[in-house]
């Protein structure tokens, strides 16, 4: 489960409303509204995607939405001498607007920053940086640099598109098989033929995709000699009947899904020449229920790695591969401490001497170790977290990664030296930064926001000194959000204790205090691992718009979350459902006790994670929350899926105990307090079944609440308007404007 914090929500949010309204309130420059706030343009600009550097460096590429339809996305490019941006790719013009197949519809629904989005959203530069594959309405074109678009022949519905590391081929995955072409032209060939039924090649499974952040299930060596490809057989999965149910009809879908406590898929991965031929099988150990989490090329070519997690997630072992063999030989091994997990990350590079460059948690806290002939040399230490690696300058011994290791409110970009150990911050204080290098890790690709300033984008040399803005997005002018920036309400931060005295970090915004008034509080969680709520980073206009209306808007990032050692992390081990609940109950305990606080109209709202908190949170404290609304809640965990939830709560078949006191269903007629529930008919993670489960429970009690279903939506049904108009008319009702008791 990745997170739908408010702030992804907006992001994914719904197409445009009614422009001519839209432009009239932008005229007038009055209070913010719903329609304006889910309208066209984005209130924090125009926010470009994908950004990527030229293999000669000369042009900076980006998918960007266009003005007039916030959903749909172009390809631009940038020249990075002059500064001069210009169209690639019209997608309007280039494509033909055909319906995606289920399969990449599946896709961009596990990849939470192309759901509900149109257009090119993603492409790949040619080696030779001449051209780019493009796909589009699911289909792939090669666009040159002159603004030309040739379709490719033989592409339809094609999954997964690359261009291979020296550009001699096109690989993509069609009907569950991995194909190959040559660029230059020429037919394209089935590299496998097997595949169909519940057999995948070249695909990520599911859980990969949702969970493990892998979406790839093929990848080329660097010298184009061999292919390492995935093959999974979905056959032992459960298959779940699920109704898809729309405004038009239902479909009944039989599903695969891998419950916690169910079989898995079962994984195989290959070694193949790039014509198919020279099959070898990896051997990836006697034990075949087991996780493929992260699969890597040498720089020469020489050997696979693979990254294999085992089933309870407490070990991950790093393979070495010979491509000629398939034989693999154990490098090293991560191990979890006690109730603890080993978490996956993409923080690791492989060096031209052999060495590896590594993110392990071993020391309580997210640091980079150097790995080379079984030594292992600690690069980073201390009370704070890499959050990322970002590049290597092999030649200067100078290694670039972000983290937090100036307060866990921001982000930065740091460079380490190895020789010296020093590390020199390269961004500026008081911001969220994210950062790209080019492979030399000679220039960046830096995006920051804070409170007052939506993302903005600028390009960096290794010193981080600005050579020049990407998109500066000053809200200024024409910026969409000037006319409301006047109003904007400030973010203030703070700290308080939770009942074990672990200092936990809040953000609030409130609407113009009047001396004496009191009032309400929407407060807003997730409560999940994997999403830092609280930062300094901007905050979706939405939250605006709330106290703008009266509301005081609180977030607190309870133990369990993330970029805080693990210690704070591990707290929700075999016990979802606990701390978190009692961190945010600290939180309306500090809320009441402020003055300008109405501790009678404390409202709580939080959507998949945040659903199943507002649901313990009412179940648990009854009487502290005046109403709560549970957005797509997981209400049993035994209904979600295998990785996510054994990583914190273990096998259910084994377990029992802890997922009986997870669950949201038994003390469900413990709530006492106002309820919405909300949830997409269509959901297929976490599926509809929660809701109904949850609900034939409270009325089997006869208990009373409300709830509103979406035809046709996925988990996602949170990014349109009607879920808020019709969320805050519940709590505006029932909270809000409800006379003092």
């Amino acid at each position: 489960m990745r997170a739908w914090p408010l702030a992804i929500a907006l992001a994914c949010s719904a197409a445009a409303l009614a422009s001519s309204a839209v432009a009239e309130t932008i005229a007038s420059g009055g209070p913010l509204t719903l329609e304006r706030v889910f309208g066209s343009p984005d209130l924090a600009g125009a926010q470009p995607q994908a950004l990527r550097l030229s293999p000669q460096g000369d042009l900076l590429t980006m998918v960007r939405n266009r003005p007039d339809e916030r959903t749909r996305y172009d390809l631009w490019a940038i020249d990075t001498r002059t500064g001069t941006e210009r169209m690639l790719v019209d997608s309007r013009k280039v494509g033909s607007g055909a319906a995606l197949s289920e399969a990449e519809k599946m896709q961009r629904e596990r990849d939470r920053s192309k759901t509900g989005k149109t257009g090119i959203l993603d492409y790949d530069w040619a080696p030779d940086g001449r051209s780019l594959l493009v796909p589009i309405d699911g289909e792939l074109f090669l666009a040159g640099l002159d603004g030309s678009a040739r379709r490719i022949e033989g592409t339809a519905g094609a999954l997964n598109p690359l261009i291979s590391p020296r550009g001699a081929f096109l690989s993509f995955v069609r009907d569950q098989n991995l194909w190959v072409q040559p660029l230059a032209g020429g037919a394209a060939r089935a590299l496998t033929s097997r595949g169909g039924g519940t057999v995948h090649f070249g695909e990520a499974e599911f859980v990969a995709q949702e969970e493990m952040n892998r979406r790839a299930g093929y990848w080329w060596s660097p010298d184009e000699r061999h292919i390492a490809v995935e093959r999974f057989d979905e056959q032992p999965v459960r298959i779940f009947t699920r109704a898809a149910i729309g405004a038009a009809g239902t479909s009944i879908v039989q599903q695969r899904y891998p419950a916690a406590g169910t079989p898995n898929v079962l994984v195989e991965l290959w070694i193949m020449r790039a014509d198919g031929s020279g099959r070898v099988k990896v051997d990836l150990g006697r034990d075949p229920d087991i996780y493929l989490a992260r699969v890597d090329w040498t720089p020469d070519g020489s050997a696979l790695l693979v990254q294999r997690q085992s089933r309870d997630q407490r070990t991950l072992d790093m393979l070495r591969v010979d491509p000629a063999t398939g034989k693999a030989t154990v490098m090293f091994s991560e191990k979890a401490g006690a109730k603890s997990w080993v978490n996956l990350s993409s923080a690791y590079r492989a060096m031209p001497d052999g060495g590896l460059i590594w993110l392990s948690e071993r020391s309580g806290f997210a640091h980079l170790y150097l790995w080379k002939a079984g030594k292992w040399t600690r690069l980073t230490s201390g009370d704070w977290v890499v959050t990322g690696l970002v590049g290597v300058d092999d030649a200067s011994g100078r290694i670039f990664f972000t983290g937090n290791r100036d307060g866990v409110l921001e982000q930065h970009l740091y460079a380490l030296d190895t020789r010296t150990h020093a590390i020199t911050r390269l961004t500026q204080a008081g911001w969220w930064n994210s950062a790209s290098a080019d492979g030399a890790a000679s220039r960046f690709i830096i995006t920051r926001s804070n409170a007052g300033q939506p993302p903005q984008t600028y390009l960096a040399d290794a010193t981080g000194k600005r050579l020049s803005w990407i998109n500066e997005n000053a809200v200024g002018g024409a910026h969409p959000y000037a006319p409301y920036l006047a109003a904007q309400r400030p973010t203030e931060f703070g700290t308080l204790k939770a009942d074990d005295g672990t200092t936990l970090y809040w953000k609030m915004i409130a609407p113009t205090l009047e001396p004496g008034k009191k009032y309400p509080v929407f407060f807003q969680h997730y409560g999940g691992p994997h999403s830092q709520t609280v930062s300094r980073a901007w905050s979706p206009p939405l939250l605006q718009y709330l106290a703008q209306q009266g509301w005081i808007v609180f977030q607190l990032d309870n133990r369990g979350s993330p970029n805080r050692g693990k210690k704070f992390e591990d707290a929700i081990w075999h016990a979802m459902g606990s701390v978190e609940v009692a961190d945010q109950l600290a939180g309306a305990r500090y809320l009441k006790t402020l003055p300008f606080v109405d501790a009678q109209k404390i409202a709580t709202y939080g959507w998949s994670y945040g659903g199943y908190m507002s649901l313990k949170m009412l179940e648990k404290n009854p009487g502290v929350y005046a109403a709560a609304v549970a957005g797509a809640p997981v209400t049993d965990w035994a209904l979600y899926d295998t990785h996510y939830t054994e990583r914190y709560m273990g096998d259910p078949t084994k377990d029992a105990a802890a997922y009986a006191a997870s669950s949201a269903l038994p003390d469900a007629t413990k709530i006492r307090d106002p309820l919405l529930i909300m949830h997409g008919m269509a959901d297929d993670n976490v599926f509809l079944d929660n809701t109904t489960a949850l609900a034939a429970k409270l009325q089997a009690a006869d208990m009373k609440f409300e709830m509103m279903l979406y035809p046709g939506k996925t988990h996602g049904a949170v990014r349109d308007i009607h879920p808020w108009t019709t969320l805050l008319e519940f709590l505006d009702r029932e909270v809000k404007n409800k006379p003092a008791r």
